[in-house]
């Protein structure tokens, strides 16, 4: 049951992404500016594009490798990769938000948004240590069981 639930939360996680990234490709200039500094970096709308929806899709196509590798065979290392995906998402729509905001020309305090982002690479973090973790705890206490 678990395991549907966060199947589902995965696809709405994708959904979403698809819906903010249309909607912010949309607003984008034709030269986006990745990072402002003394030398800014930019790039095309164009390679943005490509770029972002490659990321999107390598990341997303491993939840199909993962679930024929291990199908139902071992439901909580599947439960906890789905979340790890759904994390994921969620950084990349916030790291699109940033450049949103970054080329939307309006004045803003990034630094705000930066707590977003670095909040969700901590996400990250947590989660992906949460399967060892997880691991380490499930055969000790089998082993203290037996």
């Amino acid at each position: 049951m678990v395991l549907k639930i966060f199947k589902a939360v995965w696809f709405l996680s994708l959904m979403g992404f698809m819906v903010i990234f249309m909607y912010i490709y949309a607003s984008l200039p034709e030269k986006v500016v990745i990072q402002e500094g003394l030398e800014a970096v930019s790039v095309s709308r164009n390679m943005l594009f490509y770029l972002t929806l490659g990321i999107v899709t390598i990341i997303n196509v491993l939840v199909f490798m993962i679930s024929k590798l291990y199908g139902t065979r071992n439901e909580p290392f599947s439960i906890w990769f789905y979340g790890q995906i759904i994390v994921l998402n969620f950084f990349l729509i916030t790291v699109l938000g940033y450049f949103n905001v970054l080329n939307s020309g309006e004045r803003f305090e990034y630094e705000r948004l930066g707590i977003v982002i670095y909040g969700s690479i901590v996400l990250i973090v947590i989660w992906a240590i949460g399967w060892p973790v997880y691991s380490l705890t499930h055969k000790n206490i089998t082993k203290e069981v037996v």
